[in-house]
């Protein structure tokens, strides 16, 4: 069954045509990979999957489920998560207390001024888990605020883990980075994606991590789809590399 389908999608603000009749299909398990160059609408498509936008024509489904009217929220709630260029956290919380808020609102602990002492240890237990995946254990006591940007961004994709979905929106997920802090975010999507089966769509400018990690990918120019294919095709194709890889690729 596909898990995400989005069906000829149409973004338009006034005259200007942001997205143009793009669609894609993502199976469950999927790694796939959104590039293009500045002003593609690579984050404009994203806001249609997430819910940011409304599209101005077409649809959008997930597990068979028009999805193309419903509010951000509600998509988190039927296992769509989503994190941002610019990193959404809270920098005066330690790494654990980032983790902690999403682990209780996705076991439906929301508002509860207090829980029970076994209520409290599934949440820790799941914390835990989650600082192990991300390999931010020994930085758990830490406030985010006083970590590397990388660091920042490995606590912001586990608050997305946090939230039980089957289908992560990465946008961006290695921006600002030097080579270091790249291979470590590079190792941790990997890792969600392999070992935590979980399926993945990701806007990404460094093609080292996308050929590394995607299994389609998916060009985007000027707000239409100038080609699809496995990395190996996409890094074959004359009209990719004329409009966006040059020789690099």
């Amino acid at each position: 069954m596909t898990l995400l389908r989005v069906e000829q999608a149409c973004c338009h603000f006034g005259s200007l045509i942001a997205v143009d009749k793009v669609s894609l299909v993502v199976q469950p398990g999927e790694l796939r990979a959104v590039i293009g160059p500045n002003g593609a609408g690579k984050t404009t498509f994203f806001n249609l999957i997430s819910g940011y936008l409304t599209p101005t024509a077409g649809k959008i489904l997930l597990d068979n489920r028009d999805i193309t009217a419903m509010p951000p929220h509600q998509r988190v709630a039927q296992g769509m998560a989503r994190t941002f260029q610019i990193t959404e956290i809270f920098p005066e919380l330690s790494v654990r207390d980032n983790l902690r808020i999403p682990v209780e609102l996705a076991a439906g602990h929301r508002l509860r001024p207090w829980l029970s002492r076994a209520d409290a240890a599934a949440v820790k237990e799941t914390v835990d888990r989650f600082l192990e995946i991300s390999g931010l254990a020994a930085k758990a006591d830490r406030l985010v605020g006083e970590l590397s940007h990388g660091d920042q961004r490995a606590t912001e994709i586990m608050m997305s883990l946090a939230l039980k979905p089957r289908l992560l929106l990465l946008d961006e997920p290695t921006a600002g980075m030097g080579d270091q802090e790249t291979y470590e975010i590079t190792r941790l999507i990997r890792r969600l994606h392999k070992d935590q089966k979980l399926s993945i769509v990701l806007i990404e400018h460094d093609m080292r991590v996308v050929f590394h990690l995607a299994d389609r990918i998916m060009v985007l120019a000027e707000g239409t789809t100038l080609a699809e294919g496995t990395p190996a095709e996409i890094g074959a194709n004359q009209a990719v590399q004329s409009a966006y890889l040059g020789t690099a690729a």
